[in-house]
């Protein structure tokens, strides 16, 4: 059986060389990489999944890029991603970026490289020429790139819609929604811009507060739910995304506001801490099981290529009832 060694003598290189080369991690040359490639092939030397996936300038790992995995939506929406993948014969890689533009250009850095099949890519702080650029399987998830890269996302003018019928058929005159995506170019806007013009179609005041489209914790809800819930504010609903609706549950119980008998809330998302708050929230659900399925079908068509992946999925999405609402 050939070593390391053999394949570094055949291709007259150094150990090293083959070894950054096997392992994706440091410069080699295009034409020492070629060489490894020739001695790989002629020694039949494939000790382990790594140099076969290199042989094959296949990594069989998927990279899933996200804003915040501790939000709970992306880490609902990962776990189902891996899932699939792992049934597709595809082992994951999960990119946080934290708001944070160089590490999701590492990311996309490493699809350039072969060192990931493809992206699954959920978040907004890197440019989108930088994705337009690039010739490799990517998959946008509420992100739009236009027609270069296909686009997965809920049907989020139907959830503002519906939203915003839970507020009209509750009786709400005056609400507030926080918006997270005013700044960013995502099909998620559509669902405030829709809650919005329904809502004021049937004489209902909406204030729109803009939040920070990168901040997605617990700590940055409660600060925002403290600053415009004010006592003094009059207002009878809220719609905002499922953590922070949770957030403004806490703010409102401090003034001692009655849910929904003073304040109906709606949420957004349809994750598992509105099924844990006093009262159970009442919220739009995101299908993300239907949506991992999406982006992995999607990225791994590409991969294999197949020319019928879709351009734009929508995925349906629907009410979850709880009690933050009079109806």
């Amino acid at each position: 059986m050939s070593s390391i060694k053999d394949v570094a003598k055949y291709a007259h290189v150094s150990v090293a060389t083959v070894s950054r080369a096997l392992n994706g991690n440091g410069y080699v040359s295009e034409e020492a990489e070629q060489k490894i490639r020739e001695a790989v092939k002629a020694l039949n030397y494939t000790p382990n999944e790594l140099a076969r996936n290199f042989f094959r300038n296949q990594s069989h790992i998927i990279g899933v890029v996200i804003p915040d995995m501790e939000y709970p939506f992306f880490s609902k929406l990962c776990k189902c991603i891996e899932m699939q993948l792992y049934d597709c014969g595809y082992k994951t890689m999960i990119c946080n970026t934290i708001g944070i533009s160089n590490r999701e250009k590492d990311y996309l850095d490493m699809l350039d490289r072969n060192m990931v099949d493809g992206l699954i890519v959920g978040s907004h702080s890197l440019d989108e020429s930088a994705y337009l650029k690039v010739n490799k399987p990517i998959v946008a998830l509420d992100r739009n790139f236009g027609e270069a890269i296909p686009l997965i996302h809920s049907d989020h003018r139907k959830g503002g819609y519906l939203a915003a019928d839970l507020m009209i058929r509750s009786g709400c005159r005056n609400v507030i929604q926080f918006s997270t995506y005013q700044m960013v170019n995502t099909p998620a806007r559509d669902r405030h811009v829709e809650f919005e013009r329904v809502c004021k179609e049937h004489g209902i005041q909406v204030t729109t507060v803009e939040t920070a489209w990168n901040e997605f914790n617990y700590e940055y809800y409660e600060q925002v739910a403290s600053k415009y819930l004010t006592p003094g504010n009059h207002y009878d609903g809220i719609f905002t995304v499922d953590l922070s609706a949770a957030c403004c549950m806490q703010t409102l119980k401090k003034q001692q506001k009655k849910i929904p008998d003073d304040v109906c809330i709606v949420g957004y998302d349809g994750v598992e801490i509105g099924r844990f708050t006093d009262p159970v929230l009442t919220t739009i659900s995101q299908n993300v099981p239907e949506i991992a399925l999406s982006c992995v079908r999607a990225i791994t068509g590409i991969i294999n290529g197949r020319n019928d992946v879709p351009n734009d999925q929508v995925i349906d999405v629907e009410v979850l009832h709880g009690n933050t609402v009079r109806c």
